[in-house]
């Protein structure tokens, strides 16, 4: 892909790594806006709840486990926020879903497709057979987001948010082998592949409805302690990416990538706001401003953990393979 061509010039939008969802909504009225987050019952899809709630924002939260997420709303201050039956691995739940979003007829200006699943030791597949991470992470919010466009359309003026990870520069989509039907599976090979498609998703999604009026976002929150995802690593794996201290406590040092959920949430947010955004779309971010293009190899180590974008996350060639791929994927 050509370096002249692409979209990932950083602002300079007076944030910083260490910004929180607070700082980066204040001043920011949402009072009339209706909007969806996947999994915002927890990690940082519940500080991104409680933001775009603050500023006024009618949220509602979709979970596999509505009483539970309720329940957990309830504890944060949120009994308010309406919380909705759906598992983005059942394709008749999602479709169940945004039915009753569009026969509400709501319009729908924020789409945060948060919701993810903890990568799996051992190859896991949904009833389709198709491989969770993949179908979770991605292939299920391609489902959704896609039923949700004549809300998103309505709004004349909305985002679709992807929260993805640094994880997309290491990944490739398998194209004649997306579900590990073949071969070895390994479960960073699937996550990197999963939040690759994320990236990718938006760019598509940018290029073919930004006449709409809806424009599409991905984004690296940073890697949180304290999130299911992150925590199914375990204890020692933590410990030598420098996540945790020899006592189990999170390491907090957000120029480096390593964050709180309040700061997690933070790009989230500025992505689903920010009026700097108003004309552009199609791009990835990272610490509260778009990312630069970066190809360097670079290792993931404990002193860092590389994450800004690489030219094969928003190739527009493999952004319309994928489309057309998932579309595939969900009419089988």
């Amino acid at each position: 892909m050509s370096r002249v061509a692409h979209k990932q010039h950083p602002l300079g939008s007076g944030f910083s790594a260490a910004s929180t969802a607070d700082d980066v909504i204040a001043g920011i009225d949402l009072t009339g806006t209706y909007a969806i987050v996947t999994g915002g019952h927890a990690g940082i899809g519940l500080e991104v709840t409680r933001a775009l709630t603050g500023a006024g924002a009618s949220v509602t939260v979709g979970s596999r486990a509505p009483d539970r997420a309720a329940a957990a709303l309830a504890e944060a201050g949120l009994g308010g926020v309406e919380a909705g039956r759906l598992d983005l691995l059942d394709p008749v739940s999602v479709s169940a879903f945004a039915d009753h979003w569009l026969e509400a007829r709501r319009p729908l200006h924020i789409l945060v497709n948060c919701a993810g699943v903890a990568p799996p030791m051992r190859l896991e597949r949904d009833a389709r057979g198709y491989e969770v991470q993949f179908a979770t992470n991605h292939l299920g919010h391609f489902q959704l987001t896609l039923a949700l466009h004549p809300a998103l359309r309505a709004a004349s003026g909305s985002r679709v948010v992807n929260v993805a990870s640094g994880a997309q520069r290491f990944g490739e989509i398998r194209w004649d082998d997306p579900n590990f039907q073949q071969g070895t599976y390994q479960q960073g090979i699937a996550y990197a592949q999963s939040k690759l498609a994320n990236v990718l998703f938006a760019v598509e999604l940018d290029r073919r409805w930004a006449e709409d009026g809806v424009r599409g976002y991905a984004v690296h929150p940073g890697v949180i302690v304290g999130t299911a995802l992150n925590n199914a690593a375990g204890r020692e794996a933590l410990l030598a990416q420098g996540l945790i201290d020899a006592a189990g406590q999170p390491v907090i040092d957000p120029e480096r990538g390593k964050k709180t959920p309040q700061q997690g949430a933070a790009t989230v947010v500025f992505a689903a706001t920010s009026s700097r955004l108003a004309e552009i779309g199609g791009v990835y971010l990272k610490d509260n401003d778009i990312s630069p293009l970066d190809d360097e190899a670079r290792p993931v180590s404990a002193d860092e953990v590389p994450s800004d974008v690489a030219s094969h996350a928003i190739d527009p060639r493999s952004a319309h393979r994928l489309w057309d791929l998932s579309e595939e994927l969900l009419a089988s």
